[in-house]
Order: structure tokens, then sequence, then C-alpha cells
């Protein structure tokens, strides 16, 4: 940890948030994309402390890192060789339970409750699937990058956190 330059880090973070916000095209290294990751996942943590007291707020920084951090997940599934629709792994279970959720709040109103319990019993599977999603997209991550050029363009610029 001696010569990691948080500084390098946070510049990282806004460098990728303000001038790749949309960014689905490209390549991106291992180093940067985990190094990216665990900053966000602490800005997240720190969203969540302050949302604890001031409602919302934890909402708000989730969408507005939801495209950068989909733009990465793309960019690093580039590197591996593998085309960025993986990250529908994440979006079809969420657009499921939403869609459910929607057809037993619309059945309850209308009195019919079983539907509220099929939904029930369909949401532990939606989940379970999700979570197999997360995995393999984590795999996906964890990989390291092709060496040589590939459809997504050249290898992704070295990157170190270091100083």
């Amino acid at each position: 940890m001696d010569n990691i330059d948080f500084n390098k880090l946070w510049n990282n973070f806004v460098d990728i948030v303000t001038n790749h916000y949309m960014d689905f095209n490209g390549r991106v290294g291992r180093t940067q994309f985990w190094w990216y990751v665990a900053v966000t996942v602490a800005i997240i943590i720190v969203a969540d402390i302050v949302g604890s007291v001031v409602p919302l707020v934890a909402t708000v920084v989730g969408l507005a890192l939801l495209l950068p951090n989909l733009g990465m997940i793309v960019r690093r599934m580039h590197d591996v060789g593998k085309p960025g629709i993986w990250v529908a792994l994440l979006a079809v279970p969420l657009v499921l339970t939403i869609l459910m959720g929607l057809l037993a709040a619309v059945g309850a109103g209308l009195g019919m409750l079983w539907l509220l319990a099929l939904f029930a019993g369909l949401a532990g599977i939606i989940w379970i699937v999700t979570l197999v999603g997360l995995i393999v997209l984590i795999y996906f991550c964890a990989q390291p990058g092709q060496a040589e050029p590939n459809t997504y363009g050249a290898p992704a610029a070295a990157w170190s956190p270091g100083k």
C-alpha cells in the first residue's frame, strides 16, 4: 500500500466519470478497471452512510454512476474479446423484477392475490439467475486482456496506481 498514489486513483475515477461517461467503445485494462471499481465501492459506501442521514443521496450517486459503470464493464469485456452485450446479464433480471412488481401490483388491485404468491416465488429464482450472471461477469472481468489488437481496438494502455 506504500506505493499506491491515492491522488492517481481519484484522478482516474474523475477522468472516467467526466471524459468517458457514456463511453462504450474501446478497451480498458484489468488494473485500471479494478481500481476504478474499488474507488466506486468506496464512494457508494460513503454515499450509503450519508444517505442514512440525508435520504436519497445513495440513490442519486448510484444513478449518476450507472452509465460510467456500465461503460467500464463493456470496455472490460471488449479487452477480453467478449461483446459488451454481456452486460445485459445484469439488466434482464432487473427488468423482469420490475415487470413482475408492476403486474403483481395490478393483480393485487384487481383482487388476484394468487398473482402475488406466484411472483414472490419467481423473484427468488430471478435473483439466483442474477447472482449467476454477476459471477460470470466477474469471471470475465478478472481475465487478462488480449495482448493483440482485437475487433474492439488496440490493447489498453498500461496503467498503474503507483507513483
